[in-house]
C-alpha cells in the first residue's frame, strides 16, 4: 500500500499554462501556478500544512468570539482553536480528510461530513470542486444539511497570493471595498464597520490601487464595489506589472485581508491572505451587532454554495 503523504492524498490538476495541486486534508491548495510562476505561497506534501494555509473554512470562516454562540434558543461552546486570543477559528473542515468522489486531468471534486457534535449538533456534507482552465482555478463550496433542523453556516477559502519576487511590502494591491470591520486591538473582535478612508486611509483605503508597503492588516471589508456581472476582484502585482488576482460573485459580500504578519521574520508577509466569506467575522452571534453579518441558515434537505476565481495576470 503506497504512503499517503503528511498532507493527505495528492491531486494534481493541469489546463495550459496552469498548473495546481490539491492536498486532501483540509482540500487543501497546497499550490497554483502559471507558467511555473507561484501565484499562491506553497507548501510541501510531506509538511504539515502551516496554519489554514489553502485550507476550507466551513462552517464558518474567521472568528466565533470566545467560542460562544446561541441559535435555535440553545446555546453553545466551541473548542478555543485560537487560544492566544480566545476564540474559535476557522471552522471544523480544516483538518478533515476529504476523499475524491470525481476526478479529471483539470478538476477533482472533494467530500467530507461535519459529524453532528456537542457544539454543533447538525450533520453537513461539504463538497468541493477545484477546477482549471483558461481563466484560472474556480473553486465552489457546498455545504448540505443532512439534519432535522436548521444549521448555521459560513464558507471561504485561505490562500495567501503572490504576486512574484519579494514580499507583501513589495506589491501593489487593488482592493474595492469601501468599508472595513473595525477590531479590538488585542483580540481582533469586531466592534462596528467603518468608511476606509475614515481614520486610517494609509492603512485601509486601497481602491486606488497602491503599494502595500509596511502597513500590517488582518481585518474583513465590505461594501464591495463589482462589475456589472456582479463579481468583486482583489488584484495584487509586482513593479513588472505581472501577478494575481482573485474574484467572486455576490455570494461573498465580505473578504478578509492579512498581511501575514508573523513572530519569526523569515516566515513573515511571504503572502497576502485573501479570503472571499460569505459571513462576517463571528456571525454565529450576528444578532450582537448593528451591521448584516450576514449569517447563513440552511433549513433541512437544503444546500447552499459559493464559488471563487484566482487567475494569473500576466
Amino acid at each position: 500500500m503506497a504512503r499517503i503523504p503528511t498532507s493527505g492524498t495528492q491531486h494534481a490538476l493541469r489546463s495550459g499554462d496552469y498548473e495546481a495541486v490539491i492536498a486532501s486534508v483540509g482540500a487543501s491548495l497546497r499550490s497554483l501556478t502559471y507558467q511555473g510562476r507561484d501565484l499562491v505561497v506553497p507548501f510541501d506534501a510531506d509538511e504539515v500544512r502551516p496554519a489554514t494555509r489553502g485550507a476550507i473554512l466551513v462552517p464558518w470562516p474567521n472568528r466565533v468570539v470566545d467560542g460562544r454562540y446561541s441559535f435555535g434558543e440553545r446555546d453553545f461552546q466551541l473548542a478555543l482553536t485560537e487560544p492566544a486570543r480566545s476564540h474559535a477559528l476557522h471552522g471544523f473542515g480544516t483538518w478533515l480528510d476529504f476523499e475524491a468522489i470525481d476526478k479529471g486531468p483539470d478538476h477533482v471534486t472533494l467530500s467530507a461530513v461535519i459529524q453532528p457534535q456537542v457544539s454543533y449538533p447538525w450533520r453537513i456534507v461539504v463538497t468541493t470542486t477545484f477546477a482549471l482552465g483558461p481563466d484560472g482555478l474556480t473553486q465552489t463550496v457546498t455545504g448540505r444539511n443532512e439534519s432535522l433542523e436548521p444549521a448555521p453556516w459560513g464558507t471561504g477559502p485561505h490562500p495567501y497570493l503572490a504576486a512574484g519576487e519579494g514580499r507583501v511590502d513589495d506589491w501593489t494591491l487593488e482592493l474595492p471595498a469601501a468599508q472595513v470591520l473595525a477590531v479590538t486591538d488585542d483580540r481582533l473582535s469586531p466592534i462596528d464597520l467603518e468608511p476606509v478612508g475614515q481614520d486610517d486611509p494609509a492603512r485601509f483605503d486601497f481602491r486606488t490601487a497602491r503599494q502595500i508597503g509596511a502597513v500590517e492588516i488582518d481585518h474583513a471589508f465590505t461594501a464591495l464595489h463589482r462589475d456589472d456581472a456582479g463579481f468583486a476582484t482583489v488584484r495584487l502585482t509586482d513593479a513588472a506589472g505581472r501577478g494575481v488576482e482573485m474574484t467572486w460573485d455576490a455570494a461573498c459580500p465580505w473578504v478578509q485581508i492579512h498581511t501575514a504578519d508573523k513572530r519569526v521574520p523569515a516566515d513573515s508577509r511571504l503572502g497576502l491572505a485573501v479570503e472571499p466569506m460569505t459571513c462576517a467575522p463571528d456571525a454565529f452571534n450576528a444578532e450582537k451587532y448593528p451591521y448584516d453579518a450576514g449569517l447563513i441558515v440552511i433549513e433541512p434537505e437544503a444546500s447552499t454554495s459559493a464559488s471563487w476565481r484566482i487567475s494569473a495576470i500576466a
